[in-house]
């Protein structure tokens, strides 16, 4: 893979995981489905190992990385309500 499309997949997974949210969000539960798939069709070329990135490239994944686990969060916030309710395991 090369640093632009190891860029790409981030930013593709990141935009999938935002309408992931979007979907939870209003309860569409069938969208979500079909999104998570989509997304894990897009990961999947990361199990193979990405080329590492330096300077604006490496910051730019951070960045992507960063909004990819903050819509997780919000997913898991909408499905897994329950988790909340755990002490120590609310969020923050």
């Amino acid at each position: 893979m090369t640093s632009s499309e190891v860029l790409s997949m981030y930013e593709n997974i990141a935009g999938l995981t935002n309408q992931m949210a979007a979907a939870a969000r209003m309860g569409d539960m069938d969208r979500l489905s079909q999104l998570e798939g989509q997304c894990a069709t897009e990961a999947r070329a990361a199990s193979t190992g990405v080329t590492a990135l330096n300077g604006g490239q490496r910051l730019r994944k951070i960045d992507l990385l960063k909004q990819i686990l903050a819509n997780d969060r919000e997913i898991r916030d909408v499905t897994d309500p329950w988790m909340n309710t755990i002490p120590g395991m609310a969020r923050q």
